[in-house]
């Protein structure tokens, strides 16, 4: 019954994120409030630019991953082989969606699997539930995620929002750091611990660096509100209270790079080449895109390849214009930050003038 009922809301989440607008409505991602300082002198050739990059020792051709999307359900198969075909033609990265449902029912293991059949070079994220770690899932459970889809690490997600405003929601939530810092020090394979909407903290962040955790997915506002999600499943008042809670992904990028030395994912509202750019100039290793994919993939392979190249070519297109050749000198050039994301990090004591200030400015 329980596997039944998992396996149906993970349908309905499918359905409500294409169907319905489950987007953040009166906040955003805040990459509006970051600005390059175009070069009219780029003093490099854009077919010379390399975008590729190093992620938890795993090569990518260009510093993008598909982030956390499905499985679970038989609409999942198809999402995922789709992603899988492109993100292994590309030489990207892709997540797979909480693999609880595999772990309780062992028929639905074919719906994560399908990823790595389709792309057996490309990196994979298992991906499984910080509360049901707590609710009794160990070492052995997210073994069995890992081995499910061979994967390169393991996502545990946290989504407290998600549980708060869900009717049959775990809000348990008490010693979630200690199983994660379990988890940590026993598994073979990298642990990224990622938000699923509403960001992550400087406090948070060096707790979980104490914890042993290899990188962090910052999952910030902006992009798909899954309290929005929870309002389009039952019209619950706390989905509609709570829809745009938490914290901007610009603002938790900064909160946890200033905060702590570990590799960040940025996701949450990531749109554009442009948004990936700000997001690498800022110091992540990897955007996120989610949403966007989802809508290619229930099309088709080929749609979402197309989709990918053309946030590729628009990342490409920034790094010329800055004068970058590569992406790690995204990180030298510089950048204003204004806005709200500029008042949120100043109140907070977190240092943005330093972006302005590298690389020289014109």
């Amino acid at each position: 019954m329980a596997a039944e009922k998992t396996e149906r809301r993970k349908a309905e989440h499918i359905r409500i994120c294409l169907e319905e607008k489950a987007q953040a409505k009166k906040v955003t991602a805040g990459f509006e409030d970051v600005k390059f300082v175009h070069r009219a002198l780029p003093e490099v050739n854009r077919e010379d630019i390399d975008l590729s990059t190093f992620f938890l020792n795993k090569s990518f051709a260009a510093p993008l991953i598909v982030g956390a999307m499905t499985g679970g359900t038989e609409e999942a198969v198809r999402i995922n082989q789709n992603i899988a075909v492109a993100v292994e033609k590309l030489g990207l990265g892709m997540g797979l969606g909480s693999q609880r449902a595999a772990v309780e029912n062992c028929a639905l293991e074919r719906t994560y699997a399908v990823a790595r059949k389709f792309a057996p070079n490309a990196f994979l994220v298992a991906n499984i539930g910080g509360v049901q770690l707590v609710e009794g899932y160990g070492v052995k459970e997210v073994r069995r995620v890992v081995e499910m889809i061979d994967a390169d690490a393991v996502a545990i997600h946290l989504n407290a929002l998600q549980e708060a405003v869900q009717p049959e929601g775990q809000t348990v939530f008490r010693g979630v750091l200690a199983k994660i810092c379990e988890v940590a020090g026993e598994l073979d394979k990298p642990v990224i611990v990622k938000e699923t909407g509403a960001g992550i903290c400087a406090e948070d962040a060096k707790a979980l660096r104490e914890s042993g955790v290899k990188a962090i997915d910052v999952g910030g506002v902006g992009g798909t509100s899954f309290a929005a999600v929870e309002y389009f499943r039952g019209e619950e008042r706390l989905g509609e209270a709570f829809w745009d809670w938490g914290i901007p992904t610009v603002v938790s990028v900064v909160e946890v790079l200033q905060s702590v030395e570990l590799p960040v994912i940025a996701s949450g509202g990531v749109r554009s080449g442009a948004d990936i750019a700000k997001s690498l100039a800022m110091g992540a290793g990897l955007a996120g895109i989610i949403q966007p994919v989802l809508e290619t993939a229930v099309r088709g392979s080929r749609e979402t390849e197309q989709f990918l190249l053309g946030l590729i070519d628009e990342l490409k297109n920034v790094l010329f214009l800055v004068g970058a050749e590569n992406v790690s000198g995204l990180g030298k050039v510089p950048l204003v930050i204004g806005g709200e994301t500029a008042q949120w990090l100043k109140i907070r004591g977190f240092n943005i003038e330093g972006y302005a200030h590298r690389g020289g400015v014109c």
